[in-house]
């Protein structure tokens, strides 16, 4: 079973700190400067975001599909049929489970598991991982899965197709936006996709799916 640890980050930064012989009391970071948006925005807020982000998205290889919350499940059961797929991954998630996805898929007859009953050796065997997504950046067409005890990152990045479920409030123009936004606590664990796994060899020769999905898809909320 995968399981969410208290995160040992600060302990290993002290005990850093110790052999450097660095005693001192830490003080805080300096006050970030003054962003003049005129010059750093390049997504302003009277732009469609769902229209940007689905023509950013599609030009990393992610589908996209834009549904209704009714229409979430049926056209979602459609997609992982059409795939192949038969094993799945599923976050724990609230949103997830308002719009009854794991309902729908167990009377569609998928194998269904949450993160909470799979180990990490398992999850490699799953047909695919479904999360939802802390945010997605309309800019640069980037899904932002945030570790969680309802799901940690690797439901995103071990299964060879990842479906994203994006809310229309999780939106944002840029990554100005994404950064502003990020929390300052140390032990935070974030994943930025932009579309499939990809990567080349010497002759430059473009392989997905490789080190990650080699599918994303996402489903946007109206």
């Amino acid at each position: 079973m995968l399981t969410m640890h208290n995160d040992s980050t600060p302990e290993v930064i002290r005990a850093v700190r110790l052999a450097l012989g660095r005693t001192s009391p830490l003080t805080a970071p300096p006050t970030p400067p003054q962003i003049d948006e005129t010059i750093t925005r390049l997504v302003h807020t009277d732009i469609g975001l769902p229209e940007l982000f689905t023509r950013t998205a599609q030009a990393n290889k992610m589908g996209v599909q834009t549904v209704s919350a009714e229409e979430l499940a049926p056209r979602l059961v459609d997609f992982l049929r059409d795939s192949n797929v038969k094993t799945i991954a599923l976050a724990d998630s609230k949103l997830l489970k308002d719009l009854c996805v794991p309902e729908s898929l167990r009377k569609a007859g998928l194998q269904v598991r949450t993160w909470d009953q799979l180990t990490l050796d398992e999850l490699y065997d799953i047909d695919c991982g479904i999360t939802d997504v802390w945010a997605a950046v309309a800019e640069v067409g980037a899904l932002v899965v945030r570790g969680s005890p309802e799901h940690g990152r690797a439901i995103s990045l071990v299964p060879p197709i990842h479906v994203a479920v994006v809310e229309p409030k999780n939106l944002m123009p840029d990554l100005v936006d994404l950064f502003q936004r990020l929390p300052s606590t140390p032990n935070e664990k974030f994943v930025l996709i932009t579309g499939p796994s990809k990567t080349a060899d010497i002759e430059m020769n473009l392989v997905t799916g490789v080190h990650g999905p080699g599918v994303v898809q996402v489903f946007l909320l109206q």
